[in-house]
């Protein structure tokens, strides 16, 4: 957990190298499952102003800025060593039409009413605890347009996988993040509350898509869901120990047995995630 936790409401330091590192590649996994940056959206066409809501280091935007010139791509992150990463790539790649800036998206967003055609967000899991969904969707409706899309991307679960090490660990975590408030129930789960929570907050077509992420061994997945499990258990342990879930010497057990059954031939597993969105009615 980051050090001055009354900062911001991360579960993991936001400044680490390390975390930059992990969300780069599991960005890009990301992504690819989905079908690319605006996949299942219905209509595109009227799209011109973007947000994306916790951007870590920028690749949703930068992507999306890159294939879509004629639209401006804004991404917010409370780190500011992500937003300075996000901001280098955008220059060297002479990618204009990017901007980061630094935002803590537990406040008051600082934008004007009605700015942006879509206001996108994923893996929040970690960034919003339970209190804080509603108060951050009535600033998500206040800065969309009308006929604007709100797009949420959350986890179903930490990954399904034939390693007995990585099922035990994946409930110390979630027994973790539970009990520091992430969650809408004791898996952490909040994919299963984002189409009820939109309603709540009046957006119309609500519309749920589901996604998988194969990260077997010998798939394309597989290195870079090994490089995200190996950074982010490793930093979720001093969190556990803290919280009382279970002692260093086990969680460094299980922590390194799960590594060593990612590496067997025969290693399966399956990552599902959703998008949930909805279009702000016109005035």
């Amino acid at each position: 957990m980051n050090n001055d936790s009354s900062q911001n409401s991360y579960v993991l330091d936001p400044n680490s190298p390390e975390e930059m590192a992990r969300l780069i590649e599991l960005d890009r996994m990301m992504t690819k499952a989905m079908g690319g940056t605006l996949a299942g959206l219905p209509d595109t066409s009227n799209i011109q102003k973007v947000i994306d809501l916790a951007c870590g280091p920028g690749g949703w935007v930068l992507d999306m800025a890159f294939e879509h010139p004629e639209m401006e791509i804004a991404g917010v992150d409370i780190s500011q060593i992500m937003i300075d990463y996000a901001n280098a790539r955008a220059r060297s790649q002479r990618i204009y039409n990017a901007s980061f800036g630094t935002m803590d998206i537990t406040l008051p967003l600082d934008f004007a009413d009605e700015t942006f055609d879509l206001v996108n967000a994923r893996l929040l899991i970690g960034v919003l605890r339970r209190e804080m969904w509603r108060p951050f969707l009535d600033e998500c409706m206040r800065i969309l347009k009308p006929g604007g899309y709100l797009r949420l991307t959350e986890w179903v679960d930490a990954g399904q996988t034939s390693s007995p090490a990585h099922e035990k660990l994946k409930v110390y975590t979630a027994e973790t993040l539970w009990r520091a408030g992430y969650g809408y129930r004791q898996n952490v789960a909040v994919s299963h509350v984002l189409a009820p929570l939109l309603r709540l907050n009046d957006c119309e077509q609500v519309t749920i898509q589901a996604h998988a992420l194969e990260f077997s061994a010998h798939m394309e997945a597989w290195t870079g869901f090994y490089r995200n499990s190996e950074i982010a258990y490793a930093l979720l342990q001093p969190v556990s120990v803290k919280m009382g879930v279970a002692s260093q010497e086990e969680m460094e057990h299980l922590y390194q047995q799960t590594l060593a059954e990612m590496k067997a031939d025969d290693f399966w597993g399956v990552l599902n995630f959703l998008t949930v969105f909805g279009r702000k009615p016109m005035a």
